[in-house]
């Protein structure tokens, strides 16, 4: 089965996958014995989603291969409908896939291998979405009924787009907060210091640079728009910060929180190894 975003999944399915790689976490066992074969095909710089979902399919006992742009034909200039055929001929079980082109997914059809999305774009991130979810579940024992903000690059990030449209549907309240030289004109946005004290989960992004037309100052960006010790003092009791990593320290996030009490961040990078081994199994 594909797996392009969440759209398609009901809150049972998400529930599934979330249970099953906590089971994955407390240390239920699935062997394939070599026998299935994992094309890992990342047409974007990854670490964490990259090998995450190497070190999954490897701890379920399946072999992968890994496809790197810089080392392939597309410097010849195939295209990357034929770099991904030319693996589906190779009768593997699943490619993973990441591109920088929203929807890249739509060029596929004819593949006949199962996809899992390992980022589209600025569109969807389901595996990241999901390993945030089962990070929020396994805070508050729910996933409704909560108050969110992710605060940062929302225009330039696909984390934001699976995240807000899965976090309303399961019945939170998501709040964007985003520097006026950021926003767009699809969202509505609020001040971070105006709900700071109410949220139960700070969602941070990263400024992702490299997305942007032109360069963009950030030496004040920490104290008007990030996440330092005096902010974190107003946050409410038990409230948690999460990021989906790489983040800039000490302008997103200063270093005294990247693994303070309030931080799921490297839990969530943990979490990401248990959910992407559901995926994979289903």
């Amino acid at each position: 089965m594909n797996l392009f975003n969440l759209d398609n999944l009901s809150r049972e399915d998400i529930m599934e996958v979330i249970n099953l790689a906590i089971e994955f976490k407390e240390g239920k066992e699935v062997d394939f014995k070599q026998k299935k074969l994992i094309g890992n095909l990342f047409f974007e710089p990854s670490t964490r989603t990259h090998y995450s979902f190497d070190v999954a399919a490897n701890r379920l006992g399946c072999k992968t291969i890994n496809y790197t742009e810089e080392n392939s034909s597309s410097l010849k200039g195939e295209t990357f409908y034929d770099t991904v055929k030319t693996f589906d001929m190779y009768n593997l079980d699943a490619l993973v896939i990441r591109h920088s082109k929203d929807r890249y997914y739509d060029e596929l059809t004819n593949i006949k291998t199962p996809i899992l999305s390992g980022g589209d774009g600025k569109g969807d991130h389901p595996t990241q979405s999901l390993l945030d979810l089962m990070t929020i579940y396994e805070e508050f024992n729910t996933l409704e009924g909560l108050n969110i903000m992710i605060v940062g690059d929302v225009t330039h990030s696909r984390v934001v787009g699976t995240n807000k449209k899965i976090l309303e549907r399961l019945g939170n309240k998501v709040y964007l907060a985003t520097p006026e030289f950021l926003q767009d004109e699809n969202n509505e946005y609020i001040n971070l210091d105006d709900k700071l004290s109410e949220v139960d989960v700070i969602m941070l992004l990263r400024n992702q640079l490299e997305r942007h037309a032109k360069s963009i100052d950030l030496s004040d960006y920490n104290e008007k728009y990030g996440m330092n010790t005096k902010r974190a003092k107003q946050m409410k009791n038990g409230a948690i910060i999460m990021h989906p990593a790489p983040f800039n320290r000490n302008i997103e996030i200063t270093d005294d929180l990247v693994e303070g009490n309030n931080s799921r961040i490297f839990k969530q990078m943990e979490n990401g190894v248990y959910i992407r081994m559901a995926v994979i199994y289903n």
